[in-house]
């Protein structure tokens, strides 16, 4: 008995202490050990070892690296180390002639073996020393010979893995198969229970909505939307019917919460695959922004912009990344992260879409900064879109009467929108004002319109919503006079509150609050087709230039011809709502002032000069300050790519400029091959008939491919390309935050982070996500570990 029970010392009490303290520290000491699962880095120079991990977890990390594969980053830029005088690299072609097992360490400048990894231990030290395993190997010298060297005899441990690794990727092999031998019928049943569950996933994140309920036992009456829905699909279905509500084991249904993850997972790697599959080898820019989640989580949206083979631009998000803090070295990382994982290479970007933070376009330590000292390419834009709100909002609070008139509106909307008593009052008001006007024939009726509205708030970080501040402002204008004088008489009203409804109905009911807010209406009507055109995914920098040029324009000709227009707009509104319209010839009075003290100006030089001429050209001076990159020599040389007026804005000069902006495209013996491919391109694209009516380097993009004219003039389409890549917006990233609020709302703060990035993979790339199909899922499930139902 000795042998298997240790016999107690018959000494006091202070021994069992003693035992307690060794067993306590001993317990301390493996807790600490203890290795999460799913820290799982794909550098090899950061992964633990196969030993820190759960004894009962590491043939699933093993697994997962081995479907994985070994970390080849083929498009990295490799560094050079001084060997014997003599200075060397990394050879990517190794990656050619050992495929299935040879690693490199970006973080390491190393080479690592990854079946030595995931093996050696199990196998013992036969093979010698820890080189490829711990002690990184960097003689680049004996590299090659190094390496066949490790794959070694018959004996060596190399090939030991490489059995190792084939029974492992089998995975009927590797499973009891006296404990899991399954019938024909088995298989068949558990194929139809998994396909009706990743369709009831599918179906859930695709639109946006939760798999689970708050009560899934048997006697709910609201199991959950997963669970509801696959019962609905089981009623009328009868073969799901069978094998999923009738015959399922009870510990084999496939409904686990658990078992809905991996699936949410393995349709996000696919969606995500065949985004990188379609990037390929092509250059790309990222977008990036952060925002807060339900759950004050800090989050990094990532959204890449590339061209396809079509020539087509596409925007694709990629992922949501946690960060702990905003800092641009920590977005850095968590980006380097980000593309380890994903098979991506910092030194194929070439282009960088944020906004205005100091975090981002610090010109010593921003984030865009950080990224051109690895990659002088990787030029940075700021988001257009953006800095048109940030002119916007610059004017709203730098000029006195237009900060006034935005102060008046909100007001307005604060007094209505904070009862819903009022809120029904403006409703009615609408509801008798088109009773009158579709009696009289003012309005007619159709599909769609005559809709009831609501008053807006403007926010400064809204792209538009000024301007449908404004526009709700003039629709609603009767109503919101007739819910202010009911708000001013109502004797449940306070004092305070019918004082300041008494001062808003006598100024919002003035000429000057009048002809502020068509004006504003105007001018925001301009900037607003802008910002909606700024927006759109497959817009190049060169259209988008050419849009501001556009605005400014526009704005222009409104302060040389549109002061009689606006005064016919703002007169025939006061007479419809009975505002008194003052003589413009006679002496301008300020509200609140006396006549000695009134400035000797007539009321046409206040309002035309004063407000008109002045709000105009503080528009204008803030588009110029703000969008200073259209006059930048890189962008500048870009225009010479525009078709437009069969390419009348060509210029060689300009565009063999813009090649040495890319050195690493484009090298010396380059730029002599691109100026004669220029001088033949420019008479041939100018001779096509189907080349002289398109607009857009966009199209030019297309046409090029459509004609296979990329294959002739291969340094010219390159052009075309880098001009695509470079972003113009950060829309993308923007509706990814607004995504993640209907994703992850109140109901569902608790989600993992994990968890989200797949459900808002999946959920925005909804055109991806419906090509992959079940098959390919149901593949990535089976191997992600070890499943109790086999195929």
């Amino acid at each position: 008995m000795d042998k298997y029970f240790k016999v107690l010392p018959k000494s006091g009490a202070h021994i069992c202490e003693k035992n307690d303290s060794e067993r306590l520290q001993l317990d301390a000491k493996r807790a600490k050990k203890e290795v999460n699962i799913d820290n799982r880095a794909s550098d090899p120079g950061l992964r633990c070892r196969i030993s820190d991990y759960p004894i009962n977890d590491r043939d699933d990390v093993r697994r997962y690296y081995l479907l994985k594969g070994p970390c080849q980053p083929k498009t990295y830029e490799f560094p050079k180390t001084i060997i014997g005088n003599i200075s060397r690299k990394f050879n990517p072609a190794w990656f050619e002639h050992f495929p299935s097992w040879l690693e490199y360490s970006i973080e390491k400048d190393a080479a690592f073996c990854l079946f030595c990894y995931l093996f050696k231990q199990d196998m013992g030290q036969q093979s010698g020393a820890n080189s490829f395993v711990v002690d990184d190997f960097k003689n680049w010298k004996k590299g090659f010979a190094k390496f066949k060297e490790h794959v070694g005899g018959p004996t060596s441990i190399h090939n030991h893995a490489v059995i190792q690794s084939n029974y492992l990727m089998d995975s009927r092999q590797h499973i009891d198969t006296s404990f899991h031998k399954q019938t024909d019928q088995a298989k068949e049943d558990y194929r139809t229970r998994l396909t009706a569950t990743i369709n009831c996933v599918r179906f859930l994140i695709r639109q946006g909505l939760a798999l689970r309920g708050n009560d899934e036992s048997d006697a709910s009456l609201n199991q959950g939307n997963f669970l509801e829905l696959l019962r609905f699909l089981g009623d009328h279905n009868e073969s799901i019917n069978k094998v999923i509500l009738q015959n399922a084991p009870e510990n084999h249904k496939l409904t686990a919460p658990d078992i809905q993850k991996d699936i949410i997972n393995a349709m996000a790697v696919e969606t995500t695959s065949l985004i990188i599959k379609d990037i390929g080898e092509n250059y790309f820019s990222i977008l990036l922004d952060e925002s807060r989640d339900i759950s004050t989580k800090e989050q990094m949206a990532i959204a890449l912009r590339y061209v396809d083979r079509t020539g087509q631009v596409i925007e694709r998000f990629v992922g949501i990344v946690h960060v702990f803090d905003t800092s641009a070295q920590s977005l850095k990382l968590a980006l380097l992260q980000f593309f380890s994982e994903h098979g991506l290479s910092i030194t194929r970007i070439r282009g960088q879409g944020y906004d205005g933070a100091s975090n981002m376009r610090g010109e010593f330590n921003g984030l865009k900064t950080l990224i051109m000292n690895e990659n002088s390419s990787a030029y940075y834009v700021h988001c257009f879109a953006h800095q048109l709100q940030l002119a916007l909002v610059a004017v709203a609070k730098s000029n006195v009467q237009v900060a006034w008139l935005f102060d008046m509106v909100s007001a307005v909307k604060n007094i209505i929108t904070v009862s819903c008593k009022r809120q029904e009052l403006l409703r009615i008001s609408q509801f008798n004002l088109l009773i009158e006007g579709l009696q009289s024939g003012e309005l007619s009726s159709g599909t769609g319109i005559n809709q009831v509205r609501n008053l807006k708030r403007a926010g400064d970080t809204r792209w538009g919503s000024h301007f449908g501040s404004l526009l709700s402002m003039i629709g609603l204008f009767s109503s919101v006079i007739d819910v202010l004088e009911i708000v001013q008489h109502d004797h449940h009203s306070s004092s305070e509150q019918k004082a300041s409804t008494f001062a808003l109905l006598d100024l919002i009911q003035t000429f000057d609050f009048v002809i502020i807010l068509f004006l504003m209406k105007n001018i925001l009507g301009i900037t607003n087709s802008l910002s909606q055109s700024l927006q759109r995914k497959e817009l190049d920098i060169v259209n988008a230039m050419n849009l501001v040029r556009i605005s400014k324009q526009l704005l222009q000709n409104m302060r040389d011809e549109g002061w009689e227009n606006l005064l016919k707009q703002v007169s025939a509104f006061c007479c419809k709502y009975k505002i008194d319209i003052p003589d413009m010839d006679t002496l301008y009075i300020a509200r609140g002032r006396s006549r000695r003290r009134a400035r000797e100006m007539t009321n046409l030089h206040y309002y035309r000069a004063e407000l008109f001429y002045a709000v105009i050209d503080t528009q204008l001076q803030e588009l110029n300050n703000r969008f200073t990159e259209i006059t930048t020599e890189l962008l500048l040389c870009m225009t010479c790519l525009s078709p437009n007026d069969s390419f009348s804005l060509f210029d060689k000069q300009k565009l063999i400029r813009l090649a040495e902006f890319y050195p690493f495209e484009f090298s010396r013996i380059d730029l002599i091959e691109l100026e004669s491919q220029l001088d033949t391109y420019i008479l041939d694209v100018r001779s096509d008939n189907d080349l002289s009516d398109i607009s857009g380097i966009d199209e030019l993009a297309k046409k090029l491919i459509e004609k296979r004219k990329n294959i002739l003039y291969p340094l010219v389409y390159l052009l075309v390309n880098l001009v695509l890549v470079l972003p113009v917006a950060t829309a993308m990233v923007e509706r990814a935050f607004s995504a993640m609020k209907i994703v992850k709302n109140r109901l569902r703060n608790r989600m993992g982070d994990s968890l989200m990035n797949d459900c808002l993979v999946t959920y925005i790339e909804k055109d991806i996500f419906d090509s992959v199909e079940n098959e390919t899922i149901i593949q990535r499930f089976q191997n992600m570990k070890s499943r109790r139902g086999q195929l």
